[in-house]
């Protein structure tokens, strides 16, 4: 499984603000299914990032095509793989 971070830069706040409830009902869905791992607003009002947990970028992709922000248009989407480290690990040379 690898993760992936997902920029959702703001495009329309007045759509987002109207999707926001679908928006958070979708994350606990994909939470619950063990697709999502962490989430949360930028404080500057710009988006937010979500991480999700998929088999390829595809997989992924595809998930976040079905978050109502993104169908309505009221967010745009960024997706990059992410080699997700935990700082109370070692790290090795």
């Amino acid at each position: 499984m690898a993760h992936y971070a997902v920029l959702l830069p703001l495009v329309d706040k007045e759509k987002s603000d109207q999707e926001r409830p679908a928006h958070l009902a979708f994350l606990d869905e994909m939470k619950q299914a063990g697709h999502v791992s962490a989430f949360g607003r930028f404080v500057d009002g710009s988006g937010g990032l979500v991480i999700f947990n998929a088999e390829t970028y595809e997989d992924c992709k595809a998930l976040v095509k079905q978050d109502p922000f993104v169908l309505s248009g009221a967010r745009n989407y960024e997706i990059h793989e992410w080699g997700l480290l935990f700082a109370d690990l070692k790290l090795e040379s």
